[in-house]
């Protein structure tokens, strides 16, 4: 693993903000870390950059206990944002690669180039007040990932941007992961853990209740759900009462038939019997959101 945590607590006085914490990060994957406010994550995040050491447990960065000199791998765009609002945006970009230990002529050529590239090398000389919170944000995207850091932590990063705007920085987050960098993604918006993120774990309480790939997570929570598109026909579909019928609809072109199958059955056993009532066009798993699963995890950890 790129980066794991093991057994990590964190006490605020009585109040346990992370207990008994163990999630393992792979290299060159976007991780997705989520949880209700006051679950944990932000405490972690914290953990993970050396701004807070945990009470018990230890965090591993390439098979060996992190150090603090391992905050240069670290690029970290925090939820809440800190720009100063009358300093002019090329100065403070610069200023802040270099605290990064960029050269001034270095930022200056990565940083033109990046504003050239998420269309605001305009703002260069205007004053950071002027700016919107979501080109604010492009700022701080940048100047988090211009040392080419081997880690980028991001916590709600699309807050603010319109869909235009979030899907641009998608992508781009998408790039970073495929020229080699992890990725830790903190948000709520559980569309786009399903868009980018390989592997997720969930906090809540303090502690993990969910972890593992996104795919394999979905699969798990499966609740054996089929959308079967069929020909449309002049006689009623009829199935054995356990294979429970949701919904059915039907037009010109198809009719959609939405089954629930009984435990034990497959795709092919729902086939068999549709064979001699209609011509199926496409038959589909549809599995349950992210944000499903998110509520129902929450859910059942709030009972416990």
């Amino acid at each position: 693993m790129f980066l794991e945590t093991r057994h990590i607590e964190k006490n605020f006085g009585d109040y346990r903000a992370l207990d008994d914490i163990n999630i393992g990060v792979r290299e060159g994957t976007i991780f997705g870390l989520l949880g209700p406010n006051g679950a944990g994550k932000t405490t972690l995040i914290r953990l993970i950059n050396r701004i807070l050491r945990p009470d018990h447990g230890e965090i591993l960065l390439n098979g060996r206990t992190m150090q603090d000199d391992d905050v240069r791998q670290i690029g970290y765009l925090p939820e809440e944002r800190g720009l100063y609002k009358k300093m002019r945006v090329g100065e403070q970009a610069v200023y802040l690669a270099r605290l990064k230990g960029l050269s001034r002529l270095e930022a200056e050529s990565r940083l033109i180039k990046w504003f050239e590239k998420l269309g605001i090398e305009s703002w260069w000389k205007r004053p950071v007040e002027e700016l919107s919170k979501g080109m604010q944000q492009k700022v701080q995207f940048i100047v988090t990932i211009l040392h080419n850091p081997s880690l980028l932590i991001f916590d709600e990063p699309f807050s603010g941007f319109d869909p235009v705007n979030a899907t641009l920085l998608k992508n781009e987050i998408l790039a970073l992961r495929d020229k080699g960098a992890t990725v830790i993604f903190s948000t709520h918006n559980m569309a786009s853990v399903e868009e980018i993120c390989d592997d997720i774990a969930l906090i809540n309480h303090s502690r993990v209740v969910l972890s593992g790939g996104v795919g394999e997570i979905r699969h798990s929570f499966s609740k054996n759900l089929f959308e079967v598109v069929t020909q449309p026909s002049e006689t009623q579909l009829v199935l054995p009462d356990e294979f429970k019928v949701l919904s059915h609809k039907s037009n010109t072109d198809s009719e959609l038939t939405v089954v629930t199958l009984p435990n034990g059955a497959t795709a092919n056993d729902l086939i068999a019997l549709l064979l001699n009532q209609r011509q199926i066009l496409s038959i589909n798993e549809k599995l349950p959101s992210m944000n499903d699963i998110f509520v129902e995890a929450v859910k059942e950890g709030g009972e416990q």
